[in-house]
């Protein structure tokens, strides 16, 4: 998708939302101040914390996009979270998003995803870049069932990551798929699998004195999705020392739905906005 210069494609926002499953579509066309309205099943107002989300005219959705620059980000109270809020087992989830990424540390695009309240409220969310366990630079798809870290580590470690790098500074299209079972990362519309590799950190922790070795893409999750209270956010997450994971850069539209997306129709998503 590097050649997407951000122009609207008048096609891509009918496309999306002729896809069974759709839960919601943002298209960030709103100006700075306004509430962030989604189509869909309900509008879902996403609104502004931690100061501002400038406008941009640029986007390959509506042709504008929302401006993240570390600080702040966008959030719908779980009181209001209705169908975004998808859990259970077998159940499934899509995320995915069209970013402009600087490059910059871990950016979180969206979900409900909370580290750090009550010891963790996550459930599902999209990420780009999450290094600790193998996914720097890549397409992550988080899926948590508890809520809280994964045990015996530190961290949750449930996320697939792409094969492939998100170049910085370019239009990509990122996304994540669950069907209850795999977790799986999208990179302009392809799926790459990688071989099983020893996941880094996870050395000398109880029951696993050699470390863990598994595949990242498709990612083996079978526990389900948590029912556990997180807010819906986009470009950042609440952490212990307050929110973090800042995403820094454009995005020009996040969708969920509440199935897993098969990969020819993330393929063809994935073909709109191209010149």
């Amino acid at each position: 998708m590097g050649e997407v210069k951000g122009q609207a494609d008048r096609g891509l926002a009918d496309k999306v939302l002729a896809t069974g499953g759709l839960v919601a579509l943002w298209d960030f066309k709103e100006p700075q101040g306004v509430d962030k309205t989604a189509y869909g099943l309900s509008a879902f107002s996403l609104k502004e914390q931690n100061g501002s989300v400038p406008r941009i005219s640029e986007g390959p959705v509506s042709g504008f996009s929302a401006q993240f620059d570390g600080n702040a980000f966008l959030s719908l109270p779980h009181s209001q979270t209705r169908e975004l809020n998808i859990f259970g087992a077998g159940q499934g989830v899509t995320v995915l998003a069209w970013v402009k990424w600087s490059g910059q540390q871990t950016g979180f695009v969206g979900g409900m995803w909370n580290e750090y309240q009550d010891g963790g409220k996550r459930q599902y969310g999209l990420f780009v870049s999450l290094p600790y366990y193998n996914g720097r630079n890549q397409v992550c798809g988080h899926i948590s069932r508890t809520g809280k870290p994964t045990p015996p580590f530190p961290y949750s470690l449930d996320y697939s990551a792409s094969k492939q790098r998100v170049p910085a500074n370019e239009w990509s299209f990122v996304a994540f798929t669950y069907d209850g079972k795999y977790i799986k990362s999208f990179l302009n519309g392809d799926f790459e699998a990688r071989q099983p590799e020893l996941i880094a950190h996870t050395k000398g922790f109880e029951g696993y004195p050699d470390g863990i070795v598994h595949s990242k893409n498709p990612y083996l999750f079978t526990d389900g999705i948590g029912n556990n209270g997180s807010d819906f956010t986009v470009g950042a997450v609440l952490l212990k020392a307050g929110m973090g994971n800042f995403f820094k850069g454009l995005i020009g539209g996040v969708a969920v739905f509440n199935r897993a997306l098969a990969d020819h129709e993330i393929k063809e998503l994935s073909q709109f906005g191209k010149k």
